[in-house]
């Protein structure tokens, strides 16, 4: 918004001291002051603890780790954020898989899931990386980050605290039987649930993976655009809060 014109009402202004410093004072808004506070306060808080465990990072996420388990047609399902120790060995088994690592890009040895997964867990909570539990088994990988702070906010018109979401089923088992469709619907939701300043959740699966791409629209994503991404030609998938009881 341009700023109000004030010129019309002023007093004449004094005439210029010869000795006064060339400088301008403004006076802000107190909106304007209030918002700047608030920010700074969120970006302090964005920084403090980094490094640390998901669950005890800033809020950037409103706290993953305790959005809770949430029933499901299929059962109950619980976003646990990984842990090294007790979840690489699974996950890189999953990134083998030939049909993940196709489009996930992550297959050879542990160090490089290792890596990959490091990677989150010792930045500032923008991305949590987690194992997807269906009444108590691990059968899913997840990542909830944050769409408005990631690399993709460049190539699509991102909105102050788009949540992003990316999937994989682990279990060959578990694929073409609908649970995609039905773990997506319960993510997103739960996020809008846990998130109340996210209006919507975002996600950007390759073209080329038909599956998933269906599996969005299944769980009541609308596709947006196509977009160009460094590595890939995606399919911009949204799920509107305001809609996401009519889809």
């Amino acid at each position: 918004m341009p700023p109000t014109d004030t010129s019309a009402h002023a007093d004449p202004a004094p005439p210029p001291d010869p000795d006064a410093e060339d400088t301008l004072d403004l006076e802000l808004p107190e909106e304007l002051v209030t918002l700047i506070a608030s920010d700074a306060e969120s970006a302090g808080a964005g920084t403090e603890g980094s490094g640390s465990p998901p669950g005890e990072t800033s809020d950037l996420l409103d706290q993953v780790a305790d959005w809770g388990p949430v029933s499901t047609p299929a059962g109950v399902f619980h976003l646990v954020p990984v842990r090294i120790e007790r979840d690489l060995t699974l996950i890189s088994r999953w990134m083998n898989d030939p049909a993940v690592a196709e489009f996930w890009r992550l297959a050879g040895p542990e160090d490089i899931t290792e890596g990959h997964l490091r990677s989150q867990l010792s930045g500032d909570g923008r991305s949590v990386p987690c194992v997807g539990l269906l009444d108590g088994a691990p059968m899913s990988y997840w990542e909830i980050y944050r769409a408005d702070l990631d690399p993709l906010a460049r190539y699509y018109p991102a909105r102050p605290h788009d949540t992003g979401v990316h999937l994989l089923i682990g279990g060959p088992g578990d694929r073409g039987r609908g649970l995609g469709r039905t773990l997506l619907r319960a993510v997103a939701d739960l996020a809008l649930a846990r998130r109340p300043a996210c209006g919507r959740v975002v996600a950007e699966p390759d073209l080329r993976n038909t599956p998933s791409v269906a599996a969005f629209l299944g769980a009541g994503f609308r596709f947006s655009s196509e977009v160009d991404l460094p590595d890939k030609r995606a399919a911009l998938m949204v799920r509107d809060r305001n809609l996401r009881h009519l889809l």
